[in-house]
C-alpha cells in the first residue's frame, strides 16, 4: 500500500503523496512546497557512486564550463583571489574550482563523501562555499544546510546551483527529476525557510544560482 504522507525532509511538516514517476514515489510538502522522493526509493551509497561515475566529469569540456559560468562570475565579482573557499560535493570533476584556480583563486578545498572524503576540511571556516548541482542530492537537507552555514565566516556566501520546483512545472515531464540521485526539489518558499532557520543574513535567487549570505562582521 502506498504511503499517504511523510515528514518533509527539510522542514518536518506534512508532505502529502504527489505521485509515482519512473517507478519512484514523490511527496509534496504542505508548508515549504518542495517535492521529495520517498525514502524507500533512495539509492544505496553503492548505487549512488555507480551513478555518479557515469556523469561527464571532464573539467575541460566547453559545455560543462559554460554551465558553471554564472557561479564562477558571481564569485569573481564578490571575492578577491586570496579568499578561501570550499567546493562541497565537488565530485570527480570540480569544474568551478578548476576555472577559479585558473584565474588565481588558489585557496579552494575540495570535499565529497565519495571522491574527496577528507573531513579535515570541514573543521575550518571559509569565505565562500560552492555547492554546484549538489543540494538536490541531500538526503538530510536541513542538517546539511546547517553544516554549510557553520562552515562560513562572517560575510561569507554559500553559492548553490540547482533547478527549483514551481507550480507551473509539469513534474511528470520535468527532466530534472529523472536522475535517480536527485531526491529533493526546492521551492522558493523553502529557500526563504532555510535562510531564516539557518540564520543567513540575505538570500539572492538569480535563475538557477542561489546565494545565501552571512552577516558581515562588525567593524
Amino acid at each position: 500500500m502506498m504511503q499517504e504522507s511523510m515528514d518533509c525532509l527539510l522542514c518536518s511538516s506534512r508532505a502529502e503523496y504527489f505521485g509515482i514517476y519512473r517507478n519512484k514515489s514523490y511527496y509534496r510538502c504542505t508548508y515549504c512546497l518542495s517535492i521529495m522522493m520517498g525514502l524507500r526509493d533512495f539509492m544505496s551509497p553503492k548505487e549512488e557512486k555507480h551513478r555518479y561515475d557515469q556523469h561527464n566529469n571532464d573539467v575541460y569540456n566547453p559545455g560543462y564550463r559554460k554551465f558553471v559560468e554564472p557561479l564562477v562570475e558571481k564569485i569573481k565579482l564578490e571575492y578577491r583571489p586570496e579568499a578561501e573557499g570550499l567546493d562541497f560535493g565537488a565530485g570527480p570533476g570540480p569544474v568551478a574550482t578548476v576555472i577559479l584556480k585558473e584565474k588565481g583563486y588558489r585557496a579552494i578545498e575540495l570535499y565529497d563523501p565519495y571522491y574527496h572524503p577528507d573531513q579535515s576540511v570541514l573543521k575550518k571556516q571559509y569565505d565562500f562555499i560552492i555547492c554546484c548541482e549538489v543540494v538536490e542530492h541531500f538526503h538530510q537537507p536541513l542538517s546539511s544546510f546547517k553544516l554549510l552555514r557553520s562552515l562560513l565566516l562572517p560575510g561569507g556566501t554559500l553559492y548553490c546551483m540547482t533547478d527549483l520546483y514551481h507550480e507551473n512545472i509539469d513534474f511528470g515531464n520535468w527532466h530534472y527529476k529523472n536522475d535517480p540521485t536527485h531526491v529533493f526539489f526546492y521551492h522558493r518558499r523553502a529557500l526563504q525557510w532555510i535562510k531564516d532557520v539557518c540564520d543567513f543574513y540575505d538570500l539572492q535567487v538569480e535563475k538557477r544560482l542561489i546565494c545565501f549570505k552571512t552577516l558581515p562582521a562588525k567593524p
